[in-house]
């Protein structure tokens, strides 16, 4: 959002402007990739979506909120997380002066599994206040799960923390960021046939664990099997498909509709 503030302004006055606010965290991603791959990729997809529309519809990104939270991975060190209160209190005090500022439609976009409870409250809470505007919350990655079926070569297990999805995105967006000698994955054992298998095999059980009981190197699934390739082409898919969003949302809070 490199803007100065009247074009801000300007945008944010004309009809079903939207704001997306990026949220990610700072947490361990196993030995090959960075600790703020959630962040950096949530951002990504973020400003892809909105450059593709941002000809016709009047959309502006702001920086990504960098910490989430990641209680969960504090054990392998290299995170830093924010309380569920903290984190809910942060989202809706910034979707106070998001309206103020005068945008029709505000979207959190989601970058870590970890945060999803808490946008979900943010959406609630923050619609309940504003009945008026257009509250939303989406984790981007729910938005590759047909093109993810298509591309996958690993079995339910191996897309999960690190795994095929996030390291091949990676090494689409920032392949000098993935230290690919240090490749090492471990399949997800959930004793629960009705618990999360997989980022998209997600189960109606909700179990809490810290990552050091899944994994020794703090990443779970199949890294091994990423490559830029199938990184650009699910980054291609996700793209379009928040590109489509945007313009439903325009179009859903537009009064000329």
């Amino acid at each position: 959002m490199a803007k100065p503030y009247p074009e801000i302004v300007n945008t944010a006055a004309k009809d079903g402007s939207v704001l997306i606010v990026p949220v990610g965290s700072l947490e361990q991603h196993g030995y090959h990739l960075p600790v703020a791959t959630d962040t950096l990729l949530v951002e990504a997809v973020a400003h892809a979506g909105a450059e593709g529309v941002h000809e016709s519809l009047p959309v502006l990104v702001t920086p990504t909120i960098w910490s989430g939270r990641s209680p969960h991975h504090l054990p392998f060190g290299g995170t830093v997380s924010l309380d569920t209160t903290t984190l809910l209190d942060v989202l809706s005090e910034i979707a106070e002066t998001v309206f103020e500022n005068d945008f029709d439609a505000l979207l959190f976009l989601n970058g870590h599994g970890g945060n999803m409870s808490v946008i979900a409250d943010a959406v609630s809470e923050v619609g309940d206040d504003h009945p008026d505007r257009e509250v939303l919350g989406l984790t981007y990655f729910h938005l590759a799960n047909e093109v993810v079926a298509e591309v996958r070569e690993s079995d339910v297990g191996g897309i999960s923390h690190g795994g095929e999805f996030e390291t091949s995105l990676m090494l689409h967006l920032h392949p000098d960021l993935v230290d690919e000698d240090q490749v090492e994955g471990t399949r997800r054992d959930e004793p629960y046939k009705h618990g999360r298998q997989d980022l998209f095999a997600d189960g109606p059980l909700s179990v809490y664990r810290t990552f050091d009981e899944y994994s020794h190197s703090g990443a779970i699934g199949a890294p091994e099997l990423a490559s830029a390739d199938k990184g650009q082409r699910f980054f291609d898919r996700l793209e379009r498909e928040l590109g489509e969003l945007l313009r439903e949302i325009h179009a859903q809070n537009s009064e000329s509709e």
